[in-house]
């Protein structure tokens, strides 16, 4: 009988596994020409893709398209004619139809920046503000790692009490901070000892009570968003750092401020642009801003410059700053808010 070696039989079985892998490429390729050809032919297939891609580029301006236009509406137009008046010679005489309005253009902004009160009362707002924001999450925060630490009944209680202040109007909690910290018929003074003290008549003390009104009604939206910040930290890492002997302190410091500094930061920026922009409180609190005008900020030294004085286009010029200071805060807010979208 002959006989095959092994190479022979390499040999063969090689070139079989070749042709095999030869032939198989050649159906692929065939199958890939025969699909793109039946693409190319159908116009529907050709249609859909890009027609889809466009249609979900636009669908979500679509849904916004009426909370747009009623923004636009009550929006635009006043701060259209907010700008406008800025840039005019505009005061009681114009509004009278007496005399004829002139263009000033920023003669105003000039005016308004060279007065020494506007940057009092600019330095003032801003650190007021600050002052406001810093307090505001520092109670906030607290109040939050306290709702982690007590029970139940606790917890809701502390849940009701604060958000019954963030439901009460503003003018109404001014009003009844203004009765607790009266001279005559307060019981704040009574408490302390301080009889007929004053909270209102000096500069500081006056600031110091519309910001414990002011946090009053501001920390319940720091302590909730943060609270459920704090929930979504995983129990074990809590667990783990106070079996370490981490104090309180070191673990809200090390552990949770880390994990927290994306809703920290939007809840800040928040705190920013409410306390900012603050005129209710100032304005019952101190009766329009204090003794000689010692209690200012932006928004009630606009009213009295455009209601009081009326100097309308004074007015509006502070309105274009302050509105232009919040829209950098808000634009740096939502730059915050897109890279924390990313992140997550």
């Amino acid at each position: 009988m002959p006989t095959t070696s092994r190479t022979d039989t390499a040999r063969t079985t090689s070139g079989v596994d070749g042709a095999g892998t030869a032939s198989g490429a050649d159906e692929d390729r065939a199958t890939h020409r025969s699909a793109r050809a039946a693409n190319r032919s159908d116009p529907a297939t050709n249609r859909s893709g890009p027609a889809r891609g466009r249609g979900s580029g636009w669908t979500p301006w679509l849904y916004l398209l009426p909370a747009l236009a009623v923004l636009g509406a009550l929006l635009l137009y006043p701060i259209y004619q907010l700008g406008l008046i800025s840039f005019l010679e505009y005061t009681q005489a114009q509004v009278s139809g007496g005399e004829p309005t002139s263009f000033k253009g920023f003669g105003n902004y000039t005016a308004l920046f060279a007065d020494p009160q506007f940057r009092q009362v600019l330095l003032a707002t801003v650190l007021f503000a600050a002052a406001c924001v810093v307090t505001t999450l520092a109670v906030g925060c607290a109040l939050a790692v306290l709702l982690t630490r007590v029970r139940a009944l606790p917890r809701l209680v502390l849940m009701l009490a604060a958000l019954g202040a963030w439901a009460t109007p503003a003018i109404t909690g001014s009003t009844v901070w203004v009765f607790l910290f009266d001279p005559d018929f307060g019981p704040v003074n009574r408490l302390l000892g301080l009889g007929d003290f004053s909270w209102t008549y000096g500069r500081y003390s006056a600031f110091a009570l519309v910001l414990l009104e002011v946090v009053w009604c501001s920390f319940p939206f720091v302590m909730v968003t943060v609270y459920a910040g704090i929930r979504a930290i995983p129990s074990e890492v809590l667990e783990a750092a106070a079996l370490d002997g981490a104090s309180q302190w070191r673990i809200w410091r090390s552990v949770m401020a880390p994990a927290l500094r994306p809703i920290l930061v939007v809840v800040t920026i928040q705190s920013v642009i409410w306390d900012f922009k603050i005129f209710t409180q100032i304005y019952v609190m101190t009766n329009g801003g204090g003794i000689a005008g010692q209690n200012l900020v932006l928004n009630v030294y606009a009213y009295q410059k455009a209601f009081a004085s009326s100097e309308y286009s004074l007015g509006s010029a502070i309105g274009v700053v302050t509105l232009l200071i919040l829209l950098a805060v808000t634009l740096v807010y939502l730059r915050l808010l897109r890279r924390r979208g990313e992140e997550l």
